[in-house]
């Protein structure tokens, strides 16, 4: 699996926050590590796994949830973000990638870490702006965000923008939140 050396568990502060991206694939399955903290977003690690279209499905299954406990252990994620599922014109390749999908949330389960789940369209508005972008401009910026300077596959690239996705999405969460738990007065004299 390739997985580089970050940061443990204990060397992560209080209020940061790391999410383990997943771009599930029965052949290739890309992951990634991003930190948010302060208000920042911080590159830890990816990878693939990759398997061999010769290998039967349940070798292929075994050797993604293999990379990603791996993954798991080493970087302590406080959870996953992946996508939801999405219906492909190919029956087989819809139920193939349904499969590693279900590796990836029971990896995510049996390690008692959270999964989230977003649509193609939510990851790539939070990565690019745009709910339809190309899978060479998620590359891009989520390289360019990340302040990654090698190149970027195509599916740690994407399990990247998951991973993005969510932290972006608890960062607002996290502020309506705190707006709505302040008192009417203060936030009618704040519009003022």
């Amino acid at each position: 699996m390739g997985v580089a050396p970050g940061r443990d568990a204990a060397n992560v502060s209080a209020r940061a926050r790391r999410i383990l991206g997943v771009d599930p694939g029965s052949i290739v399955t890309g992951w990634g590590v991003v930190e948010a903290a302060g208000g920042c977003l911080r590159y830890v690690a990816h990878g693939t796994i990759v398997s061999s279209a010769a290998e039967s499905q349940e070798t292929r299954l075994q050797r993604i949830y293999r990379g990603l406990t791996e993954a798991l252990s080493v970087y302590s994620p406080d959870g996953i973000s992946l996508e939801r599922v999405f219906f492909a014109r190919n029956a087989q390749s819809t139920l193939k990638l349904g499969q590693a999908r279900g590796v990836a949330l029971l990896a995510a389960a049996l390690n008692q870490v959270k999964a989230y789940e977003y649509s193609a369209a939510e990851i790539k508005m939070a990565v690019v702006g745009y709910g339809h972008a190309t899978k060479e401009q998620v590359q891009m910026m989520v390289a360019s965000l990340l302040s990654i300077p090698a190149e970027l596959g195509t599916d740690p690239a994407d399990a990247l923008a998951a991973a993005i996705c969510h932290l972006h999405r608890q960062a607002f969460e996290s502020r309506v939140a705190r707006a709505l738990a302040r008192p009417l007065g203060a936030r009618r004299r704040d519009r003022s």
